[in-house]
């Protein structure tokens, strides 16, 4: 399968008065064209981050420290700022979780969405305004004619989503980086915004890298899953295979966290402990002071992705058989 999107050993740093704090640490995935990438993982795990590495978009003193960022096997990670903002829009779209910081309040969305399409497309200013009509009955806004005059504060929390979402297709990017734009929605305004989604990927051959905590939205919404900790991959596979048959502790913790309807259960899993601190993240496997199956080497030796079954883990347990050393924690402790 093609791959639109390449991210190999993506580093990012924020240098502070006490040192270097690594937020992302080695991440690497693809994305082929029409596929959704979820990205999940608890918060802090780095999965916004990501996003706006590929974007462009880091904070400073956030930067690129190592790795690359491709698309369609051109390097994007190193373009000059200039250049990064004629790609972005054009070929890369964004969609975040509150459409409010994302819409000019005092600009109505036909002024905002004509501009975004003149910016990237050589058309007239009445082809632009056709277009953007167009984009809005697209995602799904009634009376496009009339709603494109009409400002921010004039539509729904749901239809200023769906505005920001024809922002990010107003140019047909190969790719949209979606950082969790369901979690401010009801319920069934997140299934319409899902629902769009898929059907942006088939039609237009978009690929999705889909930001959330939402394993519901997750399971309904992506071909493929990433899973996160500490600035790290923990899994990464299809999602049936991922949600199903965990192959990394820290997976199947959070799977364990989903209420299951059909099982009668008085309290809720939850994995102990917390997500390390930037500066505090330990040695060898991120997850090994949380997890309940570590071994000695986990406390030293980092693993990295490994065949793990139908997807691919970081953890030493899928070499546990032929390790000398696989000794868990609590037999050292007995």
């Amino acid at each position: 399968m093609d791959k639109l999107l390449e991210v190999k050993d993506l580093v990012v740093e924020f240098p502070t008065r006490r040192g270097v704090l690594r937020a992302l640490d080695g991440v690497s995935f693809d994305i082929a064209p029409g596929e959704i990438l979820g990205v999940v993982g608890e918060s802090g795990a780095g999965k916004s981050l990501t996003g706006a590495a590929i974007i462009g978009l880091l904070e400073p003193p956030g930067r690129i420290a190592g790795g690359e960022i491709r698309l369609q096997g051109q390097r994007i990670d190193n373009l000059p700022p200039a250049q990064m903002r004629r790609f972005r829009g054009r070929r890369i779209g964004a969609i975040f979780q509150d459409p409010l910081t994302s819409l000019n309040p005092l600009y109505t969305i036909g002024r905002q969405l004509t501009e975004t399409i003149r910016t990237h497309l050589d058309v007239s200013a009445d082809e632009a305004r056709q277009r953007a009509i167009e984009l809005l009955r697209d995602t799904g806004i009634p009376a496009a004619e009339e709603r494109i005059d009409h400002y921010p504060h004039q539509f729904s929390g749901g239809m200023r989503q769906r505005v920001v979402i024809a922002l990010a297709l107003a140019a047909e990017p190969q790719l949209v980086v979606a950082d969790e734009p369901t979690t401010a929605l009801d319920v069934s305004i997140q299934a319409q915004i899902i629902t769009l989604l898929k059907r942006i990927c088939r039609q237009r051959g978009a690929a999705v890298m889909l930001v959330t905590h939402d394993m519901g939205v997750i399971a309904e919404t992506c071909d493929r899953v990433a899973v996160m900790y500490a600035g790290r991959v923990a899994e990464i596979g299809p999602v049936h295979e991922v949600i199903h048959r965990p192959a990394h502790p820290y997976t199947a913790g959070l799977m364990r966290c989903i209420p299951d309807m059909e099982v009668e259960r008085e309290r809720l899993h939850q994995i102990d402990g917390a997500m390390p601190r930037l500066g505090e993240i330990p040695r060898g496997c991120a997850f090994h002071p949380r997890c309940e199956q570590a071994m000695l080497r986990c406390h030293d030796q980092r693993p990295d992705l490994m065949p793990a079954g139908a997807t691919r883990a970081a953890c030493w347990l899928h070499e546990a058989a032929a390790a000398p050393d696989a000794t868990t924690a609590a037999e050292i402790t007995r």
